[in-house]
């Protein structure tokens, strides 16, 4: 037998409460996932301005260095943080702070586990699939690390769960086998069952762990029948024999519940059950539960008592019924956005998760701290994940809560705060508990003297000892601490809050600085940016508030072209552009600072044709448009020249770097024609003639082949509106390939023939407000460069009619 809260997370530990970010009560705002509904300034550096409420300056520079690791399950080994996740993809760190990524991807040559396609074989063929699923690594007695690996189909719970050994943490891990199996429509499943997806788990997402008293136990599930749990053969470090799936804690139906953790506190004598409900991506609302028991199997209450076994969902409502479990479960955080106004320090739109999910935890023993590890998305940048470490407080009623920021090293963040010290304005946001895509956006709220609480919320509020919070906020009671930590954005310490109500509903607030009118003014003067305005095509967003209640009026050299609330008139066709000096007053109280920019309106494009590239002969670098616009563009990487092409030269790109960047107004237009002679030599999906739009919230592009292997154009604004063909583009020979768009009807052409229509599509390419054009180059980096050679690309602001496509494929 191991010593007591021998664990997984550390070769000596288990302890620990454990809890995410909370926040608060009252009235909010919703924006969604990919909003740009929030000024994104630049940045500016406000470490010399002091506060001028709390002196508890950060002596200490805080750095970070992210990993993308997917579902990190945390052990320390040593001095060492290590997370493992899906994807066989792992990171370590010595402050969980800044990470080193040490293995990522499903492929031979991952140092965990080195011919990963032929030792885990059994796995990857049985759930049909080429990836592995969220990974766990624990050291049992023998002194060795044993890696619980999963692998699913992904569009069924057709899953295996097996273990790989290694001696050394790092690896290289030797499969020793599969010991779960779901999925197995028709047949007996591992409790001699026919199985049955609405009642039977799907085996993925395990946790193993030590419970106090040295036992071993696995926890384990998503969506399908629910979350598991099976007690572990320590010695094989496979389940005992006779459990089938083992016992269920909750779930089922198909419930949107997965990614379970149990760690143990000796603090409370609590079991405390993680869980993640709804969907990992950005749209997918995504969010972190938990819920407490006196033994590791249960049964698991939630904060209203709710036992947590009879949470599933409702079999005769739709599939991934969210409001039947969405009531239950202590919600510690979902999507939610401090907004960044104008003038404040960091960068963005603020701070602030989309879809944070899939956590692991650790206390430290030595300092008593415990900590929060989890992945999440962020407001604004779509798909991309990282990792982040919060650390985590016990409420009186036993209930973790957690920072608002991500752990900066703090060492100090219970130190003890009289009533004065956390008197000011607080950002604060309520998680609420809805399953939602929706980013909640926090409001301020003034915790004033007197222990009154005004603003976007009102109630009272209570230090007590040991920093302990009592908030009454619009009439709910919530429960947790203040604390000192530091702001990532600024590198300073400051003063937040985080809390729990009896219902389960998380909320936390941060402090906001607090400056002297003029520095606010100073700030918002240097931080107040409109972009690049070199070449101004679209209405510009000119700003009138920012920090602090401060206001920005403008005034304009030539209203005509650019008003003073940012609507742009351009020139007629064939006219200069115009130069405009857009001009900025900056108010607080009786500050005042002004601030100018010069912008450049070019004239309105002439069509139909906005646009011509021939090749018809070496110009370098340069692609000379030969129409009256002149919307030359430029070639980068491997991109060239070549005298055989359809019609006289061509371009020619190598499917590895070459590309060319046109300018931004190709996309000047409401109608819309793309024509080009295409020779495709093949690769892989997802090449793209063309890709135009801004970033990834609003574009269009045409693939040869998508993953499907047809012929694709979309056009996207929220969502994707398509056509698709019922092949890829042909391969190794010149063809014809058209789209065009006309109201809201949308055509393919191959070869003059049409090849796909759709009658539903409303979004336009003005709408998309260029500012990346590619030919041969995806806005997305996983995409493969084109392959093969372009001839003869013309674009027109109309849509040609299928006589003038098909007189344009039989040139």
């Amino acid at each position: 037998m191991k010593p007591l809260f021998f664990r997984k997370v550390t070769a000596a530990s288990l302890a620990g409460a454990l809890l995410l970010p909370a926040s608060f009560a009252g009235a909010e705002q919703t924006l969604n996932p990919n909003t740009e509904g929030i000024q994104a300034a630049g940045q500016i550096a406000l470490q010399d301005l002091s506060q001028e409420n709390i002196s508890i300056q950060s002596k200490k520079t805080v750095s970070f260095k992210e990993t993308s690791v997917h579902d990190p399950s945390i052990l320390k080994v040593k001095d060492t943080f290590y997370i493992f996740g899906s994807h066989l993809a792992a990171a370590k760190s010595k402050d969980l702070m800044n990470w080193d990524t040490i293995a990522a991807g499903v492929a031979n040559g991952n140092a965990l586990i080195p011919n990963v396609k032929e030792e885990l074989k059994e796995a990857l063929d049985w759930a049909q699939t080429d990836t592995l699923w969220a990974a766990d690594v624990i050291q049992l007695a023998d002194g060795k690390f044993y890696m619980y690996y999963n692998a699913c189909k992904g569009d069924s719970p057709r899953s295996a769960m097996g273990v790989a050994v290694a001696d050394k943490i790092e690896g290289p891990y030797k499969n020793k086998g599969i010991f779960l199996k779901s999925g197995m429509w028709g047949q007996p499943g591992e409790d001699g069952t026919i199985y049955d997806a609405t009642k039977h788990p799907n085996v993925v997402d395990p946790d193993t762990f030590y419970d106090k008293n040295g036992k071993l136990w696995m926890v384990y599930g998503s969506y399908s029948g629910g979350i598991f749990i099976l007690k572990m053969d320590e010695k094989t470090g496979k389940p005992l024999p006779g459990q089938g799936y083992g016992k269920k804690l909750t779930g089922g139906n198909h419930a949107r519940m997965e990614g379970p953790y149990i760690q143990y506190s000796p603090q409370t004598d609590y079991y405390y059950l993680f869980l993640s409900y709804g969907g990992l991506s950005a749209d997918g609302g995504y969010n972190l539960r938990v819920a407490r028991s006196k033994t590791p199997d249960g049964p698991y209450y939630d904060a209203e008592g709710n036992d947590m076994i009879k949470v599933k969902a409702n079999p005769d409502k739709p599939l991934f019924d969210d409001a039947s479990i969405e009531p239950y479960g202590v919600k510690l955080i979902g999507n939610y956005l401090i907004p960044r106004e104008i003038g404040d320090p960091g960068t963005g739109l603020g701070t602030g998760y989309v879809s944070p999910g899939h956590n692991s935890a650790y206390y430290d023993p030595k300092t008593k701290k415990h900590f929060l590890i989890f992945h999440s998305r962020f407001p604004g940048r779509g798909e991309q994940y990282e990792v982040r470490v919060h650390e985590m407080f016990m409420n009186t009623d036993g209930w973790p809560v957690v920072a608002p920021y991500r752990y900066s090293g703090d060492e100090d963040s219970l130190k003890k705060l009289s009533e004065k010290d956390v008197i000011g304005q607080y950002s604060y946001v309520n998680h609420g508990k809805e399953i939602s895509a929706n980013i909640k956006q926090a409001v301020t709220v003034s915790l004033d003297s007197g222990g009154r609480l005004s603003g976007g919320a009102n109630g009272t509020w209570k230090l007590g000892t040991g920093n302990q919070l009592e908030i009454t906020a619009d009439g709910t009671k919530y429960k947790g601490v203040f604390l000192r930590h530091v702001d990532p954005d600024t590198g300073k310490k400051t003063l937040a809050f985080t809390a729990l109500s009896s219902r389960g509903v998380a909320v936390w607030g941060t402090l906001k600085q607090e400056l002297k009118a003029s520095k606010i003014v100073a700030a918002v003067q240097k931080d107040l940016s409109l972009g690049d305005l070199s070449n101004v095509l679209y209405d510009l967003t000119l700003p009138t508030q920012a920090a602090q209640d401060t206001t920005i009026s403008w005034e304009s050299s030539r209203p005509e072209n650019i008003s003073v609330t940012g609507e742009v008139y351009r020139p007629e066709a064939g006219s200069p552009p115009v130069a405009v000096t857009l001009t900025a007053t900056i108010k607080k109280d009786k500050a005042t600072a002004k601030k100018s920019f010069t912008a450049m309106v070019p004239a309105q494009a002439q069509g139909p044709q906005l646009a011509n590239y021939s090749w018809n002969e070496d110009q370098g670098t340069h692609v000379v448009d030969s129409t009256y616009n002149h919307f030359d563009g430029n070639t980068y990487g491997g991109a060239a020249w070549d005298k055989d092409g359809k019609l006289g030269g061509a371009l020619v790109l190598n499917g590895k770097d070459g590309y060319v960047q046109l300018p931004a107004t190709v996309t000047d237009a409401d109608d819309f024609t793309f024509s080009a002679w295409v020779n495709w030599k093949g690769g892989g999906a997802w090449q793209r003639i063309f890709d135009f739009g801004n970033a990834q919230a609003r574009h269009m592009f045409l693939t040869p082949s998508q993953g499907s292997g047809v012929l694709q154009f979309t056009i996207h604004e929220g969502t994707d509106q398509s056509l698709l063909a019922k092949s890829a583009l042909p391969l190794n020979q010149w063809t014809h390939v058209a789209v065009t768009l006309e109201g809201n009807t949308g055509k393919l052409y191959v070869n003059g023939e049409e090849v796909a229509v759709n009658d539903s599509m409303t979004f336009n390419p003005k709408e998309l407000l260029t500012s990346e054009a590619y030919l041969g180059k995806s806005r997305f980096a996983a995409d493969a460069y084109f392959n093969g050679s372009l001839d003869e690309v013309q674009i027109y602001n109309k849509a040609l009619t299928a006589e003038e496509i098909k007189e344009l494929s039989e040139l």
